[in-house]
This record gives structure tokens, sequence and C-alpha cells, in this order.
């Protein structure tokens, strides 16, 4: 298939996509029903800082918790795009060396018990 046929769909599929979500807000902009109060007005400066400024908090509050979480077992976190070895959170700080090895091979010690 060509590229432009390709952006053709595509461009066809946002088109749609998008006509049909403008078509199904429209019970939202119904007026308030009789008997209702009439809401006061909403500030968009404060809908903008409550509904972008929550989450971003919460980015914050959340990545400074992990932060704080590998600062606290003296383990540094790279906050670099460099690449890390594997970590195991919560895990035996040794590796794997720690685990003892089941006695048999047979042995039910849990995990998927594949085999080649």
């Amino acid at each position: 298939m060509t590229t432009l046929a390709n952006l053709i769909r595509r461009t066809a599929v946002v088109l749609v996509s998008g006509a049909l979500v403008l078509a199904a807000s429209g019970p939202a902009g119904a007026d308030v029903p009789e008997g209702w109060d009439t809401p006061d007005p909403v500030d968009p400066t404060q809908a903008l800082l409550l509904l972008g400024g929550v989450p971003l908090l919460l980015i914050v509050v959340i990545t400074l918790l992990v932060f704080a979480s590998g600062r606290r077992h003296g383990e540094r976190v790279p906050t670099t795009g460099h690449a890390a070895e594997d970590h195991w959170f919560g895990g035996p700080r040794q590796g794997t060396a720690e685990l003892s090895a089941p006695a048999e091979d047979d042995a039910a010690t849990g995990g998927t018990s594949a085999r080649w």
C-alpha cells in the first residue's frame, strides 16, 4: 500500500473518531433541569489548576517517594538515561545468591516449572 493511501486512511480514521466524540458530547451541553439550582460559573484558571495541577502534584509526590525509598536503603537511583543494572525491589540485597536452592530437582518450590 502506498504512503498516500496510508495517510488518507489514517486521516479518515482520526476525523471520523473525532466527529463521533463530538457527536456523543452533545448531552453534556444540555440545560440545567427544571427545579435545580443554576450552578455558579467555573473560573477557567481554577479549573486548569485543579485538572492540571493536582495530577502534576501527584506525579511529583510519587516520584519523590520512589527516590526517597531508594535513598533510605542507601541505593542510588540514576536520574539520567544511562542503563542501570536490574534491580529486585524488596528482594535480597545480595542478589539471587541468598535464595535457597531446592533440595531435589522435582521439588515444588513455586514458579512456572517450565521445561525446554
